[in-house]
Parts: structure tokens; C-alpha cells; sequence
């Protein structure tokens, strides 16, 4: 009888040092599997929000720092500095209204340009050809337009599209400039299109087959079945595309101050020579001699900060109006 319960001691001593061998081997185990212990955690988590804490901030002191520096031509001139169209360094009499409209000139058209060939092109690449050699080709090379540098869409402007434009103003019986808003229009244009393109593919590769396959059981054609059913349930995203390329254009700089003429007076015409906030900003800046100058040049800089801000935001107002109605 004690031998039998020395056996039971015995086992049930053996289970629980098991039970607590494969409890230590467990958390070894969970231990091992964790890339960081707590402290090290907690270094990864903090790190992570100082980088989101770095991204929040950085506009405002973008924002701080251009009020500070255009503090002076705001005490100067107020609120004529936006529709003052005299631009005079050495009357020192200054104004916005030449590169605010020579700005938006040159995107809204630029944007209407672009917009059909890179609608296009994302119906084609997201429905027509989405996989293939072919369709790898075209998505190389409008990745490839992305990743050009702007100055050499300046250069390629200078010397191609400036006399093909000089060529046409003659044709049209005008000052036969060569360089202007619409030449600058172009080269925008060119370099804008990839953007829309590419997300307007993907956002047409994301509407679900089955909503697809459905309208083609009904005995929908293919053309029916873009029109009807995939450009619909995609326009919020192709809005978005065009918009985020809208920005992209507000903001060139070295392209467009290449091919624009650089004069600083309100365009006349599409082909006359103009300049914009970037452009201007990059000419005169490393010039300016007067601090009245140079806070001037940075006042433009808050100009087209609030004017990229306004558009961003409408953007996304009438992206979550067209998503709602959708």
C-alpha cells in the first residue's frame, strides 16, 4: 500500500514538473517568436509616433516660417498684393496676379489635355489589355514618364515642341513666340498624364469581377459594360487621379519656367508669353537684393501654398460628395 503511494507520488510529482517544463518551454517559445522584448517595444512605438508627430508638424512650420518671411510685403501691400498685376523690382511695386493667373492657366490646361489620352490609356491597360506583354509594355513606359526629370522635359521642349508651336503661331497669323502659356501647357500636360493614368488603372482593376460578370449576363456588350458599370463604380477614384495631377501641375517648376516665356505680365493669350508662382520664384530668388523683394517672392510662396491647401481640399469634398452618390 505505501508503495503504491509512494508510485502515485512519484507520477503526480513527474506530471507537474512536465506541466511546468512545457509552461517554460511555451513562453520561451512565444518569447523567441516576438521580435522585440518590452523594452524594446516600447523604443519601436515611441519611434513611430515621433515620425508621426514629425509629418503633423512639418506643415505648420512650412506655414510659420513663409507668414515670418512675407511678413513685410504683407505690411506693405495687404490683401491688393493678390490682384495687383505689376510685378517691379526696381519701383518696388509688386503683385500676384500675373503668376496666380499664369498658374492656373497652364494646369486647367494642362489637365484638358491630358485628360483623354489618360483616360484612355487606364480604360485600356485596366479592361481591354490588363495582363500581357502588351500591356507590361505600356505600363513600363508610363512608369518610365514618371520617373523622367523635369529638366529634361524642359530641354525636350525647347528644342521640339517650342518650334512646332512657333511653326502653328504662324499658321494662325500670331506673334510667332515660340514659348508661352501653351507651350508650357504641353510639356505640363506630358508630364501629369502618367499620374491620372496609373491610378485610374488601378482603380478600374479594382471594381469586382463579379459585379462585371453579372451586367455580362444580362447580355450586356463590353462597351456597355465600361460605360454602365465600371466607369461609374470607378469615377471617384479617376477624380481623385486627375486632381492629384491637377497639384502635380500647380506646383512645376524648372519645365515650365523653361518653356513659358518668364515675363511678368497677365498672359494676353493662350500663346503669349507669362510666368507662374513657381517659375517666378525660381528666377528671381537668388537675385533679389531688397528685403522688400525677397519677401515678396516669398509671399508668392504662401500664395501657391494656400492655393495647392484649397484644391487638395475641394478635391476631397467632391471625391466623398461622388463616392456618397455612387
Amino acid at each position: 500500500m505505501s508503495f503504491i503511494f509512494k508510485q502515485i507520488l512519484v507520477s503526480s510529482k513527474f506530471s507537474s514538473f512536465s506541466s511546468t517544463l512545457t509552461e517554460k518551454v511555451s513562453i520561451a517559445r512565444s518569447q523567441a517568436s516576438q521580435p522585440f522584448g518590452l523594452k524594446q517595444r516600447g523604443w519601436f512605438v515611441l519611434l513611430l509616433y515621433a515620425s508621426a508627430f514629425f509629418v503633423v508638424v512639418l506643415i505648420p512650420a512650412i506655414l510659420i516660417t513663409l507668414l515670418v518671411e512675407s511678413s513685410p510685403s504683407i505690411k506693405a501691400f495687404g490683401l491688393k498684393f493678390l490682384w495687383t498685376n505689376v510685378w517691379d523690382p526696381i519701383t518696388l511695386k509688386f503683385g500676384a496676379l500675373p503668376f496666380l493667373v499664369g498658374t492656373l492657366l497652364t494646369s486647367i490646361l494642362a489637365i484638358l489635355i491630358s485628360f483623354p489620352f489618360s483616360f484612355s490609356t487606364s480604360i485600356l491597360l485596366g479592361e481591354f489589355i490588363p495582363t500581357g506583354w502588351l500591356a507590361f509594355l505600356f505600363s513600363s513606359m508610363i512608369e518610365l514618364l514618371a520617373g523622367v526629370p523635369s529638366v529634361i522635359y524642359g530641354f525636350w521642349g525647347l528644342f521640339v515642341v517650342v518650334p512646332w508651336v512657333r511653326h502653328l503661331e504662324l499658321k494662325l497669323n500670331v506673334l510667332p513666340y515660340g514659348v508661352g502659356v501653351f507651350t508650357a501647357s504641353l510639356i505640363l500636360a506630358m508630364m501629369i498624364l502618367p499620374y491620372s493614368a496609373s491610378i485610374g488603372r488601378e482603380v478600374l482593376r479594382l471594381v469586382p469581377q463579379e459585379v462585371k460578370e453579372a451586367a455580362y449576363s444580362l447580355g450586356a456588350t463590353r462597351y456597355e459594360v465600361v460605360k454602365r458599370v465600371v466607369l461609374p463604380y470607378a469615377f471617384s477614384g479617376i477624380s481623385a487621379g486627375i486632381l492629384l495631377a491637377f497639384g502635380r501641375a500647380l506646383g512645376e517648376t524648372m519645365a515650365v519656367t523653361m518653356v513659358i516665356g518668364n515675363a511678368n505680365v497677365v498672359p494676353k493669350s493662350l500663346f503669349a508669353p507669362g510666368n507662374t508662382l513657381a517659375s517666378v520664384i525660381a528666377n528671381e530668388f537668388t537675385e533679389a537684393a531688397g528685403k522688400l523683394h525677397l519677401s515678396s517672392l516669398m509671399e508668392l510662396g504662401l500664395v501657391l501654398f494656400f492655393v495647392t491647401v484649397f484644391v487638395n481640399f475641394i478635391g476631397e469634398k467632391v471625391i466623398k460628395k461622388l463616392a456618397v452618390a455612387k
